[in-house]
């Protein structure tokens, strides 16, 4: 069972409500907020609210445990205990059953028969996120970046802040820890920004990305047997934008209905189609995860230090788990593959780096020829990332060329239509270099283009159910 759009908004506008009346006490707001994130959480699935449970206690204790010792073996076993048991609960029950099966196929291709141990367990919605979200808090008590939260209260509802609990941002606890602990005071900026973002957030996810997903890239995915040449470039271009759009919302709606309590939450998503490299791209896309995976993978497996063969390997071990880190299947580790691939060969080819003066011509055309090339690379990744199987990967990349079929004006037509809104607001968004550009409208013009997209949201918005794409990561 989940969450649907009305009974979200029921929800929220229920605990909403009681925060505001408990205003003046930072300790009732938090008491509030961790029992309405763990029945938020709980709605999916009330069992995985232990594990949730779990990872909140454990960390807390190694970190205050770890502080508190001066014994550096004995932090660093205790920071053993944290990663050993918040990566074995993520390892049981999304990538056990993969690994079992994986290995029972390289048997039997080896002539070798064997019955996989399985699990069949379901997936906890959310647990990379949280799970990464609070091995950040004990490695930066490790290297002793912060001290430990003393209440335990304050540190549940860093883990379990229910806006971005199952689909992030990944927040670091230097960043929302400090929000939880002090008093919040709900500034009238911070509530006109919360429903600019929520607005365009559902407008992004119900008229965008989910016409996207059922009107072009599941009905041509689903059926890719039967599709070619263009079709199959204008299905991916869909998942592109039902991707990007779907998964923007939900950091939109997070980052929105935090303000309006007084948070403030990472921005995720810095117009990653218009990146100019890899590195550029990773550096607008999926923020709180490419960050994560710097700060506490790369960088200590060496990151930039050594020989640029070490770089290169440090890149495709940093971006192999990242590519894990999205589903236990193997177009993923290819996905993320690809992407180290040409992370290390941009790194050793491109030394142009990006224009900084577009005045000229040629510089606007390098410039455009750059980002051009950087979003045909994305889109070859998204195939790998939708696709669900080999035979499916080999079939796109041998029938993706210019050839036409009775559909494709039509699918063209639709791609077009609702890529419009997006592509237009994005480019005021790049040109302006402000993300929240359309709130420097005059009142009257940006209450018209708020009306704009309920109405929008109301008659071109599904109806059916949509899942958020990363609530299943």
């Amino acid at each position: 069972m989940s969450f649907n759009s009305i009974s979200f908004a029921v929800f929220f506008v229920v605990v909403y409500t009681a925060y505001l009346l408990l205003r003046r006490s930072v300790l009732w707001q938090n008491v509030l907020l961790l029992v309405g994130s763990y029945v938020f959480y709980g709605w999916w699935d009330w069992r995985f609210c232990g594990l949730l449970l779990a990872s909140t206690v454990i960390d807390y204790t190694v970190a205050r445990v770890m502080h508190a010792s001066s014994d550096d073996k004995r932090r660093k076993r205790l920071l053993w205990v944290s990663l050993c048991a918040n990566l074995g609960m993520l390892g049981v029950f999304k990538y056990f059953d993969f690994f079992s099966a994986s290995v029972q196929s390289g048997l039997a291709r080896l002539g070798l028969e064997a019955d996989p141990l399985l699990l069949n367990v379901v997936l906890p919605v959310g647990i990379s996120f949280y799970t990464f979200q609070t091995l950040s808090y004990t490695i930066d008590v490790y290297r002793r970046k912060m001290e430990p939260v003393d209440s335990l209260l304050n540190f549940g509802v860093y883990v379990a802040f229910f806006p971005q609990l199952v689909a992030g941002p990944i927040e670091r606890a230097t960043h929302l820890l400090p929000q939880v602990c002090r008093a919040r005071k709900v500034e009238l900026d911070q509530v006109n920004a919360g429903i600019y973002l929520i607005l365009w957030g559902l407008f992004k996810k119900m008229v965008i990305a989910d016409n996207m997903a059922v009107h072009l890239a599941n009905p041509i995915y689903n059926g890719y047997q039967g599709h070619s040449g263009l079709d199959l470039w204008l299905g991916t271009l869909a998942f592109a934008f039902q991707i990007y759009c779907d998964f923007s919302a939900y950091s939109d709606i997070a980052r929105g209905t935090s303000k309006l309590m007084g948070f403030d939450l990472m921005l995720n998503f810095r117009l990653p189609y218009f990146a100019t490299s890899p590195s550029d791209f990773w550096r607008r896309w999926h923020i709180s995860l490419s960050t994560w995976l710097r700060d506490y993978l790369y960088i200590p497996l060496g990151g930039n230090r050594g020989s640029k063969w070490k770089v290169q390997r440090n890149l495709m071990i940093t971006m192999l788990l990242g590519g894990l880190w999205h589903g236990a299947a193997w177009n993923f580790v290819l996905w993320g593959l690809f992407h180290g691939l040409i992370l290390a060969i941009y790194r050793v080819a491109d030394r142009t780096g990006d224009d900084a003066s577009l005045d000229r011509p040629r510089a606007y055309l390098r410039h455009f020829l750059r980002m051009g090339l950087m979003f045909v690379l994305t889109l070859i990744g998204w195939v790998l990332f939708r696709c669900e199987g080999m035979h499916q990967i080999v079939h796109f990349f041998t029938h993706m060329h210019l050839g036409v079929s009775d559909r494709t004006a039509e699918y063209a037509y639709r791609f077009v239509v609702y890529a419009a809104p997006l592509v237009l607001i994005q480019v005021l968004q790049q040109r302006s270099g402000d993300l929240m550009v359309m709130m420097r409208l005059p009142r009257v013009l940006l209450g018209l283009y708020y009306g704009v997209l309920i109405a929008a949201i109301a008659v071109f918005g599904v109806r059916e159910t949509v899942e958020f794409i990363y609530f299943q990561f």
